[in-house]
């Protein structure tokens, strides 16, 4: 895909350059890309916990960590709404965070007991002194919030290498997937995935009914010749 996307872009180069007289751009296909064929990436909900017990609290980045594994394991954030977070976003008196999502959406969700006291032991014990209003800072000089959601990715890997655990995914939509598969493996319906995860389209959470295999057993036919 990315070889066919350079060819086009050297194609139209060479035309608006008046090298050729024919914009050959066109003349090459791009590469279909379907949707829903591919199987969500996730791990198991055990596998999760063991993620969050492997950050070592008793250190600034243990609780940074652990901060920002358990908001994306429990709330299903995207990374990029993990780096744009500030403090204003928490509202401790009502229990209440406000996610800064795609297309400058501003949604209220509730805040969780456990996710707020990682966020209270991070803000009070770990987070660094700085003039940014940013949440999550980095640890080391100059103290400033993350440049890009690369960062929340690392974290993950980083967590995963620690406990041992190799998925074929290691960035932070990997827990994302994982709460949404969770849900539906224990009863949870595909409108509550889509609430949850703040899906604008009911259409985006259609994946994860291929992970439902007690409902996608009803619907396959017996093999040819068994009873």
């Amino acid at each position: 895909k990315l070889m066919i996307t350079a060819l086009r872009s050297f194609f139209r180069y060479l035309y608006l350059r008046g090298d050729i007289a024919t914009n050959l751009a066109a003349a090459v296909p791009k590469v279909p890309k379907w949707r829903f064929t591919t199987v969500p990436k996730w791990i198991p909900g055990e596998q999760v916990t063991r993620l969050l017990q492997c950050c070592d609290q008793a250190t600034r980045i243990g609780r940074r960590d652990y901060a920002i594994l358990i908001l994306l394991s429990r709330l299903g954030l995207r990374a990029g709404e993990i780096v744009a977070m500030t403090l204003d976003d928490v509202d401790w008196e009502s229990g209440k965070i406000v996610v800064r999502g795609k297309g400058n959406r501003r949604d209220p969700l509730p805040l969780p007991h456990d996710v707020g006291k990682a966020l209270v032991n991070y803000l009070r014990k770990g987070r660094p002194r700085c003039a940014t209003r940013r949440v999550f800072i980095r640890d080391r000089a100059p103290h400033q919030g993350f440049r890009s959601s690369t960062a929340i990715g690392r974290v993950v890997s980083s967590a995963l290498a620690r406990v041992g655990l190799d998925p074929p995914f290691k960035g932070a939509h990997l827990l994302r997937h994982s709460l949404a598969t969770e849900t539906l493996r224990r009863g949870g319906a595909l409108n509550e995935i889509c609430e949850l995860l703040r899906h604008r389209h009911p259409n985006t959470t259609q994946i994860y009914a291929k992970v439902d295999l007690g409902a996608l057993s009803k619907l396959a036919e017996p093999w040819p010749g068994v009873a």
